[in-house]
């Protein structure tokens, strides 16, 4: 019996070694890759799951494993990583050493592809808008008027962006914003949504995507109003991090009846810059080249196109360019 089971494990052992493997490692290629997503729970983290099973079976063996703009970024940087989520804005401030990298600019991450758009929106009550006058984002601060803001937790990309905008556009901080007899809170997108419904707060900025339900539900709640930030901030926004100027047509949403400029980034995939061309390739070609079964995942991954899927103000890896190029 004994000698029978040790011949029964050879044979299987044999067979799985002339198994052909999911996908095979190249001269100057790792082993294996580690793509790092969000957390557990989100978009960020069901997408990572789909890229990596993906990237397994056409290219190289990938792993999953939980991550954040700004952590994923850093972990591209120093090899603890080779790819993961960010966006497009946080890594430019990565390039520059500034805000969460402050004094550690990043050298080796790049971007490999914008994915998909990031609107931000500040979403202030309508009547604490009339009572003030309030007709674009700057007026606030004009102004001086005392506004109860909140935004998402610090660290994520809403935050990001509202922080940076409010220094770079409008040389704000949180501090001058209590010193003017407002409030900076911070919350989950259904607290924030809360928190206006019930008049605790008078607005509430927050990235996402083109069209975001969560906008519909607050809507459908309150009377609000969406402001367009005003020209020389998104300049000064985009100048400092490459962010864009994205347009929130009337129609959008119920509160929308003309033209609301605001900022505009994209969730990107961040990834170390000394990976091989010809595997970073291979990586974007397969990626787009699977972008239909990936939209089942995250729907917004249909957003994805050659087009703009280089960052103007950002660096990006050579291979990705070269096939982005191609691709158009």
């Amino acid at each position: 019996m004994k000698k029978a089971a040790i011949l029964v494990l050879l044979v299987m052992a044999l067979a799985c070694a002339a198994m052909p493997a999911t996908a095979a490692a190249k001269a100057g290629w790792p082993e294996q890759l580690k793509f790092m997503a969000g957390p557990p729970g989100g978009n960020w983290f069901a997408l990572g799951s789909a890229f990596a099973d993906m990237w397994s079976k056409g290219v190289l063996q990938t792993t999953s494993s939980s991550g954040g703009a700004v952590s994923n970024i850093i972990n591209s940087d120093n090899k603890k990583g080779d790819f993961g989520f960010s966006n497009t804005a946080i890594l430019g401030a990565a390039a520059k050493g500034e805000q969460a990298f402050l004094g550690r600019p990043t050298k080796n991450a790049v971007c490999m592809a914008n994915l998909y758009t990031q609107y931000t929106y500040f979403i202030m009550r309508k009547d604490f808008a009339e009572k003030h006058g309030i007709t674009k984002l700057g007026d606030i601060f004009t102004k001086k008027i005392p506004v109860r803001m909140a935004t998402l937790k610090p660290g994520t990309g809403s935050e990001f962006v509202v922080k940076t905008l409010f220094q770079r556009g409008y040389g704000i901080s949180y501090k001058d914003i209590k010193k003017m007899g407002g409030s900076m809170e911070f919350a989950s997108y259904s607290g924030g949504a809360d928190l206006l419904a019930d008049n605790h707060i008078d607005l509430f900025a927050f990235s996402v995507g083109r069209v975001a339900s969560v906008v519909m539900n607050i809507e459908s709640n309150t009377k609000v109003v969406i402001l367009p930030v005003d020209d020389d901030a998104l300049k000064a926004l985009s100048q400092a991090y490459g962010t864009v100027t994205f347009t929130v047509k009337p129609g959008t949403y119920k509160c929308v009846t003309k033209p609301v400029k605001t900022v505009g980034d994209y969730t990107c995939v961040v990834i170390r810059k000394d990976l091989p061309d010809d595997l970073v390739y291979e990586l974007c070609k397969t990626m787009w080249k699977n972008k239909a079964s990936l939209a089942k995942a995250v729907k917004d991954i249909g957003e994805l196109n050659p087009k703009e899927a280089v960052p103007a103000g950002v660096a990006s890896h050579p291979a990705a360019v070269k096939f982005w190029k191609e691709a158009k």
